[in-house]
């Protein structure tokens, strides 16, 4: 039986407890989400590892109605272990 984690909204997701599987609806979830709050830009956390997760991340970011734009964290972020996001604007989401 799954557990329900309560994630904190807080423009950092942090998928080191996830597994792959699991990365696409939480990724979902968690920017719909962060507009709620008026966050537009976000970290998530992928860890470096082989890449597997990061890739998955990548995939579900590609094809993600409010994603804007992604790309690699800056290395005082986590480098390739995290990757940032931008959110559309309002007036550029797709209903």
């Amino acid at each position: 039986m799954d557990e329900f984690v309560e994630i904190p909204i807080t423009g950092e997701l942090d998928l080191h407890t996830f597994r792959p599987s699991e990365a696409g609806d939480l990724i979902d979830d968690y920017l719909e989400a962060c507009l709620e709050k008026d966050i537009t830009v976000v970290r998530i956390i992928h860890g470096k590892g082989t890449g597997k997760l990061r890739q998955r991340v990548h995939a579900a970011l590609e094809r993600h109605r409010l994603v804007a734009r992604f790309e690699l964290a800056s290395p005082d972020a986590g480098g390739w272990g995290a990757t940032r996001v931008w959110l559309k604007s309002p007036d550029a989401r797709e209903p």
